[in-house]
C-alpha cells in the first residue's frame, strides 16, 4: 500500500491550483480573492510537508520513482515560503501596472508545483516532468506585462532558449535510458559496470540543460536580458525560487546514480563554477540597471553553490543548501528595497536612481547597505558566512586553484556593490520616494535585514537543520 500522505503537499496543491482557476473563470473581479486563497494554500501546503514529511526516514514511492527525505522536505519548505514571500509582496507592483489578474498567483503556485516535483524526483521522467510544468509557468510569467515590448521580448527570449535546453536534456535522458535500460536513479547506479564513457556523454547533456536552469556561465546568455525585460516581481521569483529546485535535482542527479562516475562530472561542475564566479563578477562591474546587476550577481553565486557541489563531499553539499538559503535571504531584502523605489505611480531601476538615497531615506539605505555588504561577502554578515562554508568545503578537499578564483572573484564582485554604496550615500540626493509602502513589503525587508545583520549569534541553528541532509 503506498503511504499517499506522503505526497499530500503535492495532491493538495494541485487540488488548490484546479479549484482557483474554476473560481478565477466563474466569479467576475476575483483577483483579490484568488491572491490570498493562494497565500492561505501555500502556508496550508508548507504546513503539510512540515507535519508530514519532514524527520521521517528515507522512503521510496511510486515504483521508486518518488523519494521524500530530509534534502526533500527541507527543500519544499524554503521553496514554498519563498514563493509565498515573492507573492505576498508583489501585489502594490502588479496594481501600479494594471496586471494584478487571477493567472498571477496561479502562475506561480504551478511552478512551485513542477518545482516540488522536481525536488522529489528519483527518476528521469518524474524530474522531466516537474520541469517541463515549472517551465511552461515561468514562460507566461515573463511576459506576464505583455504591453511593455521588454517583457514580451523577455519572454521570446526566455521560452526559445529554454526550448533548447529542454531538448538537450531530454536527448541526455535518452542516452542514459539506452545505456542502461532505465530512467531510475538507484537502478542506473546498479548498471554502470559497463558504457561508462558512453553514459558520460548523457551526463553532459543533462548537466547543460540544468546549467542553463540556473543560469551557470557560458549557459547564462538569458538571464540579464529576461531579468531586465519581466516585471520586477517576476524578476525576483526567477532569482530565487526555481533555482532551489534546480540545486536540489543536481544533488539527487549527480550523487545518486553517478556518484561512482565523479571524476567525469567533477571537472565539469568545477569548470561552471569558476566561469560563473568570474563572468558575474566583472560582468556586473559596466551595468546601469540594477536588475541587470542583479542578474550578473546572480551567475556569480550561482558559481559559489556549485563550488560546494563539485567537492564531492556530502560537507559541499550542505554548505550548497546554507549558502542557497542565505541568498534567498538576500535577494529578498534586495528586491523590497527595488519595490520600494516609487515615485508617482512609476517605479525607477537604475542604479544613479539610488542616488543620495541615505539623505531622503536613511533607514532604507542602511538596509540596502547591509545587504549589500552581505553580498559582497563582508564579515560578521550572513553572506559571509555562506561564502566561508563553501570555501571551507573547497579547502578541505585540496581544491586551491577553486579558493583562490572564488576570492579574487568575491573581491572584484566586492567593487560593483561599493560603488552602489558610494552612490547612495555621496551622491546628491534626488527627488523623494513614495513612503506608503504595504505592511508585508516593510516585513519583508525588516525580516531580510534582521536575520542577514544577527546571524552571527545564531549560525549554528541553520547548520543544525542542515547536517540531517546525508546523500552520501
Amino acid at each position: 500500500m503506498i503511504n499517499l500522505e506522503l505526497v499530500f503537499p503535492e495532491i493538495f496543491l494541485s487540488l488548490s491550483i484546479m479549484f482557483l482557476l474554476i473560481l478565477g473563470v466563474f466569479k467576475k473581479n476575483s483577483s483579490r480573492l484568488i491572491q490570498n486563497i493562494s497565500l492561505i494554500v501555500l502556508l496550508i501546503t508548507s504546513v503539510i510537508t512540515l507535519n508530514e514529511t519532514l524527520g521521517i526516514e528515507e522512503t521510496l514511492l511510486f515504483n521508486s520513482s518518488i523519494i521524500i527525505d530530509y534534502l526533500s522536505s527541507f527543500m519544499k519548505i524554503i521553496t514554498l515560503l519563498a514563493a509565498f514571500l515573492v507573492l505576498v509582496i508583489s501585489s502594490n507592483y502588479l496594481k501600479t501596472f494594471q496586471i494584478f489578474k487571477i493567472e498571477y498567483p496561479i502562475l506561480i503556485l504551478s511552478s512551485v508545483l513542477g518545482m516540488m516535483v522536481m525536488i522529489s524526483s528519483n527518476d528521469l521522467i518524474v524530474f522531466y516532468m516537474g520541469l517541463e510544468l515549472q517551465s511552461l509557468a515561468l514562460y507566461v510569467l515573463a511576459t506576464f506585462n505583455r504591453d511593455q515590448l521588454k517583457s514580451s521580448e523577455a519572454g521570446l527570449k526566455y521560452f526559445v532558449l529554454s526550448a533548447l535546453s529542454s531538448g538537450l536534456l531530454l536527448y541526455g535522458c535518452s542516452l542514459i535510458y539506452g545505456f542502461t535500460g532505465s530512467t531510475n536513479f538507484n537502478i542506473i547506479a546498479n548498471q554502470l559496470n559497463s558504457n561508462e564513457y558512453a553514459i558520460t556523454f548523457g551526463i553532459v547533456f543533462i548537466l547543460v540543460g540544468l546549467a542553463f536552469k540556473i543560469s551557470a556561465v557560458p549557459f547564462h546568455m538569458w538571464a540579464p536580458d529576461v531579468y531586465e525585460g519581466s516585471p520586477t516581481s517576476v524578476t525576483l521569483f526567477f532569482t530565487m525560487v526555481p533555482k532551489i529546485a534546480a540545486l536540489t535535482v543536481f544533488i539527487r542527479f549527480l550523487y545518486v546514480p553517478f556518484l561512482n562516475l565523479i571524476d567525469q562530472w567533477q571537472m565539469i561542475l568545477i569548470f561552471l563554477s569558476i566561469a560563473s564566479m568570474i563572468f558575474g563578477a566583472i560582468a556586473a562591474i559596466g551595468q546601469t540597471n540594477l536588475k541587470r546587476l542583479i542578474a550578473y550577481s546572480s551567475i556569480g553565486h550561482v558559481g559559489y553553490t556549485l563550488a560546494g557541489l563539485a567537492t564531492g563531499s556530502n560537507d559541499g553539499i550542505q554548505n550548497s543548501v546554507i549558502y542557497i538559503t542565505i541568498y534567498i535571504l538576500m535577494n529578498l531584502g534586495l528586491f523590497s528595497c527595488l519595490l520600494m523605489m516609487k515615485r508617482n505611480n512609476k517605479y525607477f531601476e537604475d542604479i544613479e536612481d539610488l542616488s543620495g538615497l541615505s539623505k531622503n531615506h536613511p533607514l532604507l539605505s542602511l538596509s540596502l547597505l547591509l545587504i549589500l555588504f552581505s553580498l559582497a561577502g563582508i564579515p560578521p554578515l550572513a553572506g559571509f558566512f555562506a561564502k566561508f562554508y563553501i570555501f571551507k568545503s573547497v579547502l578541505e578537499q585540496s581544491m586551491y586553484f577553486l579558493a583562490i578564483v572564488g576570492l579574487l572573484s568575491t573581491v572584484v564582485a566586492a567593487f560593483y556593490y561599493l560603488r552602489i554604496i558610494k552612490i547612495m550615500y555621496f551622491d546628491k540626493e534626488k527627488e523623494k520616494y513614495d513612503t506608503d509602502h504595504s505592511l508585508w513589503l516593510k516585513f519583508s525587508l525588516t525580516l531580510s535585514t534582521i536575520l542577514i545583520l544577527f546571524y552571527f549569534i545564531f549560525p549554528s541553528q541553520l547548520i543544525e537543520v542542515v547536517s540531517r541532509i546525508n546523500i552520501i
